[in-house]
């Protein structure tokens, strides 16, 4: 560790002890589906103690696609840059609602149960979230006509739909299984960003109830699905005080990661906004987090491009300052979009301006990678 990795390890550390955030050895920790497997146990476990130590990093559609490539086994623009995979992998199910063979990312569905298969294998945290079609108009998850997410509630005129495309998703997550022919956990992030305006389950087209009457439905219709290796997350995107983050919150019971999604733009180029929310956020969360004993996650974080050279060691590390979080992600690669017309990825990759930057922050002891997930054993004891 050289003199810089050093004082940074020990102003994590000793701002950890500051804000008071841990979690006493004894505390039982309870998942909430009470017939977890014993692998996704053990993973939830695993993670609480993990967030002591570090926090993983974590790419969506990591090992698909990255910029100027598609589908090259083994490859990945993480791995390209720094030598290491990241510790959490992020993909989504977007489409198999309407029984696609490809996801909304135009990943083959067969390509990325391998992908899942792969990056666990290697000690790898798999987190999944889905992009869902509206329900009421066959438009895509961000048509918000109004009532469309009380239209699938138990009884509203398309539940029997819907439950038919929750159906499609429990059919194709009951084959992510190991070697041994166990289900691989999951971290389930349902409902994303739903303190947002922009999806049909946000808090604009719904009563709080409402969605947490959906939130409920959907936990419970998965475990009865025999889904019993999901760790739900519950996902926002901003908010400024704990009722609002709490507004549409199912409950203890029916959650296990608390989490937020924190994008900086370019009229904030500095980043100051983006720490300062980042930490007022994770100063919310993290009280909630451990008065009920749950995880804190940055469930989605990044500056699209990456366009300053030390985002990684002056930015997203300032931000996530003081608190102890499990993982953190940044979104996918894509590369050029033609209808955009402008690059669009939230990694390095080999030549890109915060290429050494990356490096400098995968060398910190205190930001996991996939060896350091291997080396935990984060599903044995």
């Amino acid at each position: 560790m050289n003199k810089t990795h050093y004082i940074i390890s020990f102003f994590f550390a000793f701002s950890s002890l500051q804000s008071g955030y841990s979690q006493n050895s004894d505390t039982k920790l309870s998942l909430c589906d009470k017939k977890s497997t014993k692998s996704t146990i053990q993973l939830y476990q695993n993670l609480h103690k993990t967030e002591k130590k570090g926090i993983l990093f974590g790419h969506q559609d990591d090992l698909a696609y990255g910029v100027n490539w598609k589908y090259e086994e083994g490859r990945s623009d993480v791995k390209d840059v720094v030598g290491d995979y990241p510790a959490v992998y992020g993909w989504d199910l977007g489409g198999l609602e309407y029984k696609s063979d490809k996801n909304i990312d135009g990943i083959p569905f067969d390509k990325m149960r391998q992908y899942i298969i792969d990056g666990h294998k290697r000690g790898g945290v798999i987190t999944i979230s889905w992009h869902c079609n509206n329900p009421l108009t066959g438009g895509n998850a961000w048509d918000t006509t109004p009532k469309s997410l009380a239209s699938v509630l138990p009884d509203g005129e398309n539940h029997e739909k819907y439950k038919q495309w929750l159906d499609e998703g429990a059919k194709y997550m009951l084959t992510l299984r190991d070697e041994k022919g166990e289900l691989i956990p999951l971290l389930y992030r349902p409902y994303h960003e739903l303190t947002g305006t922009w999806f049909w389950w946000c808090k604009n087209n719904g009563t709080p109830e409402e969605f947490k009457k959906l939130w409920k439905f959907t936990v419970d219709y998965f475990q009865k699905k025999g889904l019993h290796n999901l760790i739900y997350i519950y996902n926002t995107s901003s908010f400024k005080t704990e009722e609002e983050f709490l507004e549409n919150y199912p409950g203890a019971d029916y959650a296990d990661v608390l989490s937020f999604d924190n994008y900086q733009n370019n009229d904030d180029k500095g980043g100051e906004k983006f720490i300062t929310d980042t930490q007022n956020q994770l100063k919310i969360v993290s009280k909630i987090a451990k008065e009920q004993h749950k995880l804190t996650a940055l469930a989605e974080v990044g500056f699209e491009a990456v366009p300053d050279p030390k985002w990684w060691t002056n930015t997203l590390l300032k931000a996530m300052a003081n608190y102890n979080i499990s993982y953190v992600l940044v979104w996918r690669n894509h590369g050029w979009q033609e209808k955009e017309q402008k690059m669009h990825y939230y990694a390095p990759f080999k030549g890109q301006i915060s290429e050494k930057d990356f490096i400098d922050f995968y060398n910190l002891d205190n930001i996991l990678f996939e060896k350091d997930a291997a080396k935990l054993n984060l599903y044995k004891k």
